[in-house]
């Protein structure tokens, strides 16, 4: 099913594009449960300047490129280097468009879909012993954690690494979005349902 983007706003004449080459149309989302939670409202620059912060659950508007880019600044090293954040994610974009010929917006959005574990456990207390239960997992935690292992996967891969993190961002989004066992997402996606598998 198709989903367009949710504005396909206009300046000066020109379609929206990110960082004035990758149009957000026709970027289909194949996961109906996940559809909500991704905005793909088109933007130049990924850079809303925190203006969700103070809502409730105001992250699911936010341009699903700029929460790739904010989970890129995570580390104590790294917080508040957006700039730094967002070139990151314009030359890795450029390197999957050369090796996939697809929009790496489209790349992305596979890639969240084949990283957001469904399953995972949960600790209840009960009679003072302490159980593990299996639960499923809200669209707005998967999309959170989907993200955050490619970042996560991405910034191992390139740390004590001659590789930049533009190819290791690079390539675990390719390979995520490949559904390959290899990438980091992948497995530790894999590893949390097993978990969640053993504890129902």
């Amino acid at each position: 099913m198709s989903v367009e983007a949710e504005e396909i706003t206009t300046f000066d004449g020109k379609e929206v594009k990110l960082f004035n080459k990758w149009s957000f149309r026709d970027i289909k989302i194949r996961d109906p449960g996940l559809r909500r939670y991704i905005s793909l409202k088109p933007v130049y620059i990924p850079h809303s300047e925190g203006r969700h912060e103070h809502v409730r659950f105001g992250k699911s508007k936010v341009n699903i490129v700029e929460r790739l880019v904010n989970q890129l600044m995570r580390p104590g090293k790294n917080a508040g280097k957006k700039h730094l954040a967002i070139n990151i994610v314009k030359h890795a974009f450029e390197i999957i468009h050369v090796r996939t010929g697809e929009n790496p917006i489209q790349v992305l959005i596979r890639a969240i879909e084949n990283a957001a574990p469904r399953e995972e456990t949960t600790r209840i207390v009960y009679g003072g012993i302490l159980y593990h239960v299996s639960v499923d997992i809200s669209p707005q935690r998967r999309v959170d954690l989907a993200l955050r292992f490619i970042a996560e996967g991405a910034r191992k891969a390139s740390f004590n690494n001659p590789k930049p993190i533009e190819e290791a961002l690079a390539d675990e989004i390719i390979n995520t979005a490949n559904g390959d066992p290899n990438s980091y997402a992948i497995r530790k996606k894999e590893e949390i349902e097993r978990i969640a598998l053993a504890a129902r």
